[in-house]
């Protein structure tokens, strides 16, 4: 199905997603207010959204959404108790839905200009996962929001594209996933060639990666930041699940031996290091998507959900071997991933500008 962009992409215009670890400015959250998405479990939430912006602010400056003044005062007082320092964390009053600022938040592409680096937003559709929680039209706008409050250029590809569908090496190389891209919940008139085009256009990239399915209970149809995350420009770590019997497993095994046949945007192989599961995480007789692959990746830390799980410790000195100039932080998202998700789902990153 052939696809007509404007001429005037950020492809076209010499941008690209930069990778996530590249410098950043700051990190931006949407503070959890709906309780919903944590049915009977909302409690501990806020605490361990806390949790991740004393270790952030230590890294870079923290921005976050909140709906007005008040609600930020309650936050600086949750803040304030974790001894974050007030002046690295910048309040933005954008009216969410929800929290997962990796979906709905600023997708930034870069350029460089004549030794300066130049800085843009995409702002993808967004229909929770597939209209499956309504209502969402305050998190679809906030892209557009922070880019008129930021007087940043602002691009519209007016498709549906989620953060967490995603990951990128920064030099050319993307990697997605067929069950949650071509869904028709997404984009139904568009087939795979299509979409591969307004990735092309608007990311900056040349190589698109396809795995297949994600993992179980995972509500939005199986992103990419629970499966395998580029960890430098050539070296990939992918999640496997050891036990036969799982449900995983095989979806899993399916995903690995399709990164074995892979290459970067060179021709080269990717080198895979492979990331254990941790054991089924179930809450009120639900299993949920639990993985250490939704780690973030900071300026100086690197923040890794645990579980409470034996391969905790397994899954962060791996990491941390490949990390070695940043300090890897376990934070168990046991009660997190009630909501579905964990660490990277609601972290989005600023990059750097020069």
């Amino acid at each position: 199905m052939e696809e007509r962009l404007p001429p005037a992409t950020p492809g076209a215009l010499g941008y690209h997603m930069p990778a996530e670890w590249e410098p950043h400015e700051a990190t931006w959250l949407s503070w959890p207010h709906k309780e919903a998405s944590w049915p009977g479990a909302f409690e501990p939430v806020p605490g361990i959204f806390a949790e991740m912006v004393a270790h952030l602010a230590a890294s870079e400056l923290v921005r976050i959404n909140v709906a007005d003044e008040q609600f930020a005062d309650r936050v600086r007082s949750l803040l304030g108790q974790r001894g974050v320092d007030p002046s690295r964390v910048l309040f933005h009053y954008h009216l969410t839905n929800d929290a997962w600022c990796r979906d709905h938040g600023p997708n930034y592409v870069v350029r460089d200009r004549s030794g300066k680096r130049e800085r843009a937003i995409n702002d993808w559709g967004y229909n929770a996962w597939g209209n499956k929680y309504p209502p969402y039209d305050a998190d679809d706008v906030v892209p557009t929001r922070i880019a008129q409050e930021m007087g940043e250029p602002l691009f519209q590809p007016g498709i549906v594209l989620e953060g967490g569908s995603i990951d990128v090496n920064g030099r050319g190389t993307l990697l997605t996933t067929e069950s949650c891209l071509l869904h028709p919940n997404r984009n139904p008139e568009l087939d795979k060639a299509a979409i591969e085009e307004y990735l092309r256009s608007y990311l900056g990239v040349r190589q698109i990666l396809w795995l297949g399915d994600g993992i179980v209970g995972d509500d939005t149809d199986g992103h990419i930041d629970d499966l395998t995350r580029f960890v430098s420009p050539d070296t990939v770590v992918t999640v496997v699940e050891r036990d036969p019997t799982d449900e995983n497993y095989a979806p899993l095994r399916e995903n690995l031996a399709r990164l074995r046949e892979m290459t970067d945007q060179e021709g080269d192989p990717l080198r895979i290091v492979e990331l254990p599961m941790p054991g089924p995480v179930v809450y009120d007789g639900q299993r949920l998507p639990a993985s250490y692959a939704n780690f973030y990746i900071a300026n100086h830390v690197v923040l890794v959900p645990t579980y409470r799980d034996p391969h905790d410790t397994e899954a962060c000195e791996q990491l941390q071997s490949l990390f070695p100039t940043r300090r890897v932080i376990p934070i168990d998202c046991t009660q997190l991933i009630w909501g579905l998700g964990a660490i990277h789902c609601v972290t989005q990153q600023q990059p750097a500008i020069w």
